[in-house]
């Protein structure tokens, strides 16, 4: 019985975003990731993908984790040999605002102060964004993906300057083509 009632309580409390028919869909040909809610596009977002040398990778992946106000770390490749690490908020982080993880430990949307790139191929494989953009993304991936968190803790992060790792309860898929 307690179980039953405990079930219950909890099923009337949930959101009702956890039960939805939630992901992510890019298309590579036309630059753009929509968000989409039980077969409806809720939100449609220009992005930059990877370029021929460094494309983003194709297929079917799932969200477990993202990273709020996240540092930049430059990986070990060629083009990266002469970057310098940079602090979460600095102005020269490439990574603005979140980093949302479809295929770990290498590939993540995440945000871009270079908005001219958006609609093109320019990146090292990640999906760039608008800041502004991949904040509200990554607030529906969480919502959706069992982790919703109200605007104080946003707020809290890039204020006090830190970082937040967020393991999704529910994974999130994302199908990317074209």
């Amino acid at each position: 019985m307690k179980r039953l009632l405990f079930l219950i309580v909890t099923c009337a409390l949930a959101s009702p975003a956890a039960f939805a028919d939630f992901h992510l869909a890019v298309d590579l040909s036309n630059r753009e990731l929509e968000a989409v809610v039980d077969g409806r596009t809720v939100e449609r977002f220009a992005v930059a993908v990877g370029n021929d040398r460094y494309p983003t990778p194709r297929g079917q992946f799932r969200i477990r984790k993202l990273i709020w106000n996240p540092a930049w770390k430059p990986p070990d490749s060629k083009w990266a040999r002469k970057k310098s690490p940079t602090p979460p908020g600095h102005p020269d982080n490439p990574m603005k605002v979140v980093k949302i993880f479809f295929k770990e430990p290498d590939y993540y949307i995440h945000g871009t102060d270079d908005e001219d790139s958006l609609g093109g191929a320019e990146s090292h494989g990640c999906i760039r964004m608008r800041p502004d953009d991949v904040s509200r993304l990554g607030r529906l991936v969480m919502e959706h993906g069992g982790e919703p968190k109200p605007e104080p803790w946003y707020w809290r992060i890039f204020r006090r300057r830190t970082t937040k790792v967020v393991n999704l309860s529910v994974p999130v898929p994302i199908v990317i083509k074209g």
